[in-house]
């Protein structure tokens, strides 16, 4: 059985005013390719998620929404999700 799977997860630091979002992508438990919104480009982790990467990243249309979509995927449902994952700290 193999299993492809691409996960993206958003990191909200003091509400909306940082926020970071990672891609993962994953064959059989492994992650090949990662897109970290702070770092701005694909990085690959096994020879092929290198040549994905390198692709991706000559891309600038590519890179482009993957950049934005800090804003159009994160912070558009942070008013959805948000509310579950803050905790008041005193």
């Amino acid at each position: 059985v193999f299993q492809n799977m691409q996960k993206a997860e958003c990191y909200f630091t003091n509400g909306t005013e940082k926020v970071r979002l990672v891609e993962r992508y994953i064959y059989n438990r492994q992650q090949y390719l990662m897109f970290d919104s702070d770092v701005g480009h694909y990085v690959g982790f096994t020879p092929y998620g290198e040549r994905i990467a390198k692709r991706a990243n000559s891309n600038p249309a590519r890179l482009e929404y993957a950049r934005a979509a800090v804003d159009t995927y994160c912070r558009y449902n942070y008013g959805i999700y948000g509310q579950f994952a803050t905790v008041e700290r005193r």
